[in-house]
């Protein structure tokens, strides 16, 4: 991966953005922000079948298009963007990162086809009551059964774990944390969507009552493909936030330029230039930093943790400082909630706690470097 991207990214750039821009305008997001699904099935499997977005990141041998998270970035910094309501990131940037992450060829082989086809919608259920990210956070009991497992307990904040067809729970048995696939309608579990902040996002309640679940993987051996998902999808989640801010930069100064003031646009006043202009650096560094993980990610670079990290902690504060001085540059109509200023506000909060907040990622990042 190298930068400026090659001009096939570019143009995937392109045409996903031109998509975007026709199935995903601010009226579709409202509509399906408000809906309990939360996402169009029509667009999604025209996702699939026009433009192969579900695959993308998904070798050929398992269906999918086998490009590298340098076209990922590019895709998911164009869905921030935009604000599309789809299952996307759920499926993709968690459930096919963490399949691939693991050893087991046969589970890869099973499920990752439907996934790359847009057949399946997937998800993964890790933070619990605790809401903590790490292994220590992992209390949920899988015990042995019938020569299978099963799986007791909760897991919450599940991303569209009430439409995903198929769940990657992660639990922990006597040999450790481990990975369990479990099926939509499997005895004893049940998806409820809870009332979340960012309506754009669709988060779920999953309980779990000796359910029949498939382990992937081996026993006790699930941590380090988590760890590894969890890292990619922090990145996957810059990119995004990367998106999210570049559009509400231009909102804002587009709103500086046509709103008048005393006689002139207020852009022309000196506070306005420096918050925009303050707003112009930290959303091209957001982006930079997300790029550069993306690098790393497609690489497969030994860097890919830290990057993770200093990605997720730039990117999240940066998107939800540009979301907030947007909201004040268009001044009283920004507050309404007929202006889509609070849409990507509420998005940048969310995505900000996503994975852990930047206070966060910043020990984390220091423990990895070794400070």
């Amino acid at each position: 991966m190298s930068y400026p991207f090659s001009d096939d990214q570019e143009e995937l750039r392109r045409t996903v953005r031109r998509f975007l821009t026709e199935k995903s305008p601010e009226p579709e997001v409202r509509r399906l922000m408000e809906s309990a699904e939360g996402f169009d099935p029509a667009v999604w499997r025209q996702m699939a079948g026009q433009l192969d977005l579900q695959g993308l990141v998904i070798p050929e041998r398992y269906g999918g298009a086998g490009h590298s998270y340098a076209e990922l970035v590019v895709v998911l910094e164009e869905m921030g963007r935009a604000l599309l309501c789809a299952p996307y990131f759920s499926t993709v940037a968690l459930a096919a990162n963490l399949l691939l992450a693991t050893d087991d060829e046969t589970a890869k082989r099973d499920l990752l086809p439907a996934i790359a086809a847009g057949r399946s919608i997937a998800t993964v259920a890790l933070t619990e009551h605790s809401g903590r990210w790490d292994a220590d956070g992992v209390a949920m009991e899988a015990a042995e059964a019938d020569g299978g497992w099963s799986l007791s307990g909760e897991k919450f904040y599940v991303p569209d774990g009430h439409v995903a067809d198929l769940v990657l729970v992660v639990a922990r048995t006597p040999a450790g944390v481990s990975l369990f696939a479990v099926r939509q309608g499997a005895s004893g579990f049940a998806a409820t969507p809870v009332p979340t902040m960012d309506q754009t996002r669709k988060l779920a309640r999953l309980r779990f009552d000796r359910t029949p679940a498939r382990l992937v993987g081996a026993d006790g051996q699930g941590w380090p493909a988590v760890s590894e998902t969890l890292d990619l999808a922090a990145i996957a989640l810059a990119a995004e936030q990367a998106g999210g801010a570049q559009r509400v930069l231009d909102m804002a100064v587009e709103y500086a330029k046509l709103r008048v003031q005393f006689g002139r646009p207020i852009g022309s006043f000196q506070a306005i230039k420096h918050k925009c202009a303050d707003m112009l650096v930290e959303v091209e560094s957001a982006r930079s930093a997300a790029y550069y993980a993306g690098w790393a990610a497609a690489e497969r670079s030994d860097e890919v943790p830290a990057l993770a990290s200093l990605a997720k902690s730039y990117c999240s504060e940066a998107y939800f400082h540009a979301a907030a001085e947007n909201i004040q540059i268009h001044g009283g109509i920004g507050y309404t909630w007929e202006h889509p200023a609070h849409l990507y506000f509420k998005r940048a909060k969310s995505s900000e706690l996503m994975f852990g907040d930047g206070a966060y990622h910043r020990e984390l990042l220091a423990r990895r470097i070794g400070i």
